[in-house]
């Protein structure tokens, strides 16, 4: 997708309010991706991305950034947290676990373009399949509740009829006794060597599928015959080798709390776990060769995006080699009053929307005046301001804690309208404000 910096931070704003140089930054990651993607071959081989770290404070909008970001172009994209990799023993989990994520979510993302590719086709064949299944049924029927045979319908005319009926749902209800594959049992044989192929999945495999007579719905049975019938229609190899591709040229990493990772020349306690990672990450973000279950994977070309608050330690308490692959640098402010009430009305996903959509379910109309959102937005900064600074992720407590006593009330036989004015707030959230107040006077 060949859209300009301008029009990529345009889409991002849908999204999230504030961090204007973020944004900035991270468009221009991605339009060097596309430029890069128009070099002569010889050219492009010598270009990596500028890895991005992202330094602020919690729910200012990092992570979110990285996913928009990922979701705008359909790249491959996995978020890690740094902190996992020391959790069991020295060092946790293999560092290069997410470069073979990053080639699952791949190769299953080319998955689902091919099959939605193929799926008209499959879904005719399918069709074919449930109505071939309850022709012998409804010929019976017609049969039998038919006066004369010359009344009859011919088998296409009743096959067409059923086709028809299929599609508008009509039958999705009735049983059908089919016979259905038994999925074989996955020995549990643990990894071959570095290459994370199950030994017990590849048994299985090998194994002849059984089949046993089943009762299951038309609709169920419908959706089975097109997941089978679209499997059959696409090249499991190429698939693969188009993921694998994708996932080198295209794909993205978050790294996210890198901070924990950041050690400060010690060479005792947890110093020594946070360097050892940042030593095994260090030669994927520079670039190496990852050997995974579709092939061999080149870490050169990824995206790597870090993050991390950075509270306590800084970006110079990381190896400097680490410091070098990461050469943009980018700081994330902590969110204002006015960019929370702006959050609240906004964005796409609307916090106030999300809740109200959910409430809808139980026939209550819930709407918000601009003075309630004003003071919700008042009373989650001065929260974040006396108790830990957790960003936009306060307004969720506080609306939690706001509408408590309407989420409560369930199974509404008529659509009831419900407004939240500032005296609503102020009546609701009048605890928390008192508790506020108190904390002036503890020394």
């Amino acid at each position: 997708m060949d859209l300009t910096p301008t029009q990529i931070v345009k889409e991002l704003d849908r999204y999230i309010i504030g961090q204007d140089n973020a944004k900035k930054v991270v468009a221009i990651a991605l339009r060097n991706r596309y430029r890069r993607s128009m070099l002569p071959e010889a050219v492009r081989d010598e270009i990596t991305p500028k890895n991005i770290i992202m330094k602020g404070p919690t729910g200012v909008g990092k992570t979110e950034i990285a996913r928009r970001l990922s979701k705008l172009v359909k790249a491959p994209f996995v978020k890690v947290e740094a902190t996992k990799f020391t959790e069991v023993g020295y060092v946790g989990r293999d560092v290069e676990s997410m470069v073979r994520d990053l080639v699952e979510v791949s190769v299953r993302m080319v998955r689902e373009e091919k099959i939605s590719e193929v799926e008209p086709k499959a879904r005719a064949a399918a069709e074919k399949k449930i109505v071939e299944a309850i022709l012998p049924v409804r010929k019976k029927t017609l049969r039998e509740n038919s006066s004369s045979d010359e009344n009859l319908m011919s088998d296409q005319e009743i096959m067409e009829q059923l086709g028809a009926e299929l599609r508008d749902g009509k039958l999705d209800n009735i049983n059908l006794e089919m016979e259905m594959p038994i999925p074989n049992k996955a020995l549990q044989l643990g990894p071959l060597g570095g290459n994370e192929t199950n030994i017990g999945d590849f048994m299985s495999n090998l194994l002849p599928k059984q089949k046993k007579k089943k009762k299951i719905s038309v609709a169920d049975a419908y959706k089975f015959f097109i997941n089978e019938e679209s499997n059959k229609m696409i090249d499991d190899e190429s698939i693969n080798a188009e993921g694998l591709k994708r996932a080198e040229q295209d794909g993205i990493i978050f790294i996210d709390e890198i901070d924990k990772i950041a050690s400060r020349g010690q060479t005792h306690g947890p110093d020594v776990s946070r360097e050892g990672v940042q030593r095994d990450i260090l030669p994927i973000v520079e670039g190496c060769t990852i050997n995974t279950k579709y092939g061999n994977m080149v870490t050169d070309f990824i995206l790597f995006i870090a993050a991390g608050a950075f509270h306590i330690s800084k970006v110079s308490d990381l190896i400097p080699e680490l410091q070098g692959r990461f050469p943009v640098q980018v700081e994330l402010k902590s969110l204002t009053e006015e960019e929370f009430f702006r959050i609240l009305k906004e964005p796409d996903n609307a916090v106030i929307m999300q809740y109200a959509a959910l409430l809808r379910v139980d026939n209550i109309d819930l709407k918000f005046t601009e003075e309630a959102l004003k003071e919700i937005a008042k009373v989650a900064f001065i929260e974040n301001e006396n108790n830990e600074n957790i960003g936009a992720r306060r307004l969720h407590t506080v609306i939690e804690n706001l509408l408590e006593d309407i989420s409560f009330i369930s199974g509404k036989e008529s659509l009831e309208e419900i407004i939240v004015d500032k005296k609503y707030v102020d009546e609701h959230m009048s605890q928390s404000l008192s508790l506020r107040n108190l904390k002036r006077y503890v020394l």
